[in-house]
């Protein structure tokens, strides 16, 4: 069902016949619905979260808070970060609305080097830019988000 799944499988066979290690991270497997507007997500859900008893905050952002997706006329939806809430490691990224595909993509490369919504935070995006809604959705899991209201814990 998810064309590059397949293909991170069949290299890594190939890899493995010529002798070489070689490994798939099943945790980290974008999912991605091409409808419009776009829905992906990678990691965890709240859900599985709790099922799990992880103790975990959110951060979200708005599309409708998005310079550049008012621009574009594409303001529906958000992006949420999930983060462990001892110590900060992103456990899931969920994007529903504009270029959700390459935000979870770069979710996913975060997640993969164990990056805390802290790290997204401090790391600077370009504007007017979609993606800057990964950075206020992260932003906003420690109360920093700098362009909507930041709620109360």
């Amino acid at each position: 069902m998810l064309a590059h799944k397949g293909s991170e499988e069949g290299v890594m066979v190939a890899e493995r016949i010529a002798g070489k290690h070689a490994a798939v991270n099943y945790d980290l497997v974008p999912s991605v619905i091409y409808t419009h507007p776009e829905l992906a997500w990678v990691g965890k859900n709240e859900e599985e979260l709790k099922a799990e008893g992880v103790e975990y905050k959110t951060g979200s952002f708005p599309f409708a808070a998005s310079g550049r997706a008012l621009a574009t006329d594409e303001s529906v939806g958000s992006v949420k970060v999930l983060a462990d809430k001892l110590t900060d490691t992103i456990l899931g990224i969920h994007v529903f609305g504009p270029s959700a595909a390459e935000l979870v993509q770069q979710g996913l490369i975060a997640m993969e080097f164990g990056s805390s919504s802290e790290d997204i935070g401090l790391t600077m995006f370009s504007h007017p830019t979609v993606s800057e809604a990964l950075h206020e959705a992260a932003l906003a899991a420690n109360n920093h988000a700098i362009h909507i209201g930041n709620r109360k814990r």
